[in-house]
C-alpha cells in the first residue's frame, strides 16, 4: 500500500478517506508491510480500520532488517520473525494478523526455519494464514511441506519467461483443493490464464482466490 511511501508526500487524511471509501464499495482485503514507511503504513491501516477490524482481512509482511528507519538487507531468522510480528501486532493495534507473508526469501535462512517460526505464531493464535512473496516453485513446495501456504504474491518482470511461469501456475491452481493455495496473485500481463470455476474473483483481477 503506497500511501506511506514511493508515490510522493503522504497525506494521512486523504489516505484514510480513501480506505473508508474502499470499505463502502465492498473492499475487505488490505495489504501492508512493516517495511512500508517503514512502519508508518501499518499504523495508518490501524487508524483507518480500528472500528472495523473484525469485518476486514489484514495482510502484512516481514523479512527485512530495518535499522534507523531504513532497510538494511534481509532477515528471516526465527527470532527475528517473532520480533517483527510482535511489532506488527502493536502497530496494527490488533491481537491477530489474518495473513502473514514472508516479504522476500532470505538466502541465509532455510525456508523451513522461517516457515517453522511463522507456524509457531499460527499455533499461538497470533496469525491465521501464511503466505510467501517472490518465492520460486521449489521454495514454495518446501515451505508448504512445513505448514500450508495459503497465499502467493509475485511480481514478475516482462523479461520473465511467460510460458514457464504460466505452466507452473496452472499446476498449482488446478491441484486438489487440499494442496493448492487459497489465493494466487498473477503477473498483470498474463491475460490468457483462466481460473477454476470455483474462483471467487473473475478474470478482471490479477488475484485468484478460492
Amino acid at each position: 500500500m503506497g500511501m506511506s511511501q514511493s508515490y510522493g508526500a503522504a497525506d494521512e487524511k486523504e489516505s484514510i478517506a480513501t480506505i473508508h471509501r474502499a470499505l463502502e464499495i465492498g473492499v475487505t482485503f488490505f495489504d501492508t508491510a512493516e517495511v512500508y514507511g517503514p512502519f508508518k503504513n501499518e499504523e495508518l491501516v490501524a487508524r483507518a480500520l480500528r472500528a472495523r477490524r473484525r469485518k476486514v482481512v489484514i495482510a502484512t509482511k516481514f523479512g527485512f532488517r530495518i535499522v534507523n528507519g531504513k532497510s538494511q538487507g534481509l532477515n528471516s531468522r526465527p527470532e527475528h520473525v517473532r520480533k517483527a510480528v510482535e511489532g506488527s501486532l502493536t502497530r496494527l493495534d490488533t491481537d491477530y494478523i489474518d495473513l502473514l507473508y514472508q516479504h522476500r526469501v532470505d538466502p541465509e535462512v532455510p525456508i523451513e526455519d522461517a516457515v517453522g517460526a511463522m507456524s509457531d505464531l499460527v499455533r499461538e493464535g497470533k496469525v491465521l494464514y501464511l503466505g510467501l512473496s517472490e518465492a520460486g516453485e521449489s521454495t514454495i513446495r518446501r515451505a508448504h511441506a512445513v505448514h500450508p501456504i495459503s497465499a502467493l504474491q509475485s511480481e514478475y518482470s516482462l523479461w520473465s519467461a511467460v510460458t514457464g511461469w504460466t505452466a507452473w501456475a496452472r499446476r498449482i491452481v488446478f491441484a486438489p483443493a487440499s494442496e493448492r493455495p487459497k489465493c494466487l496473485t498473477l503477473p498483470f500481463w498474463i491475460s490468457s490464464f483462466t481460473a477454476p470455476a470455483t474462483s471467487s474473483i473473475g478474470t478482471d483481477g490479477s488475484t485468484r482466490c478460492w
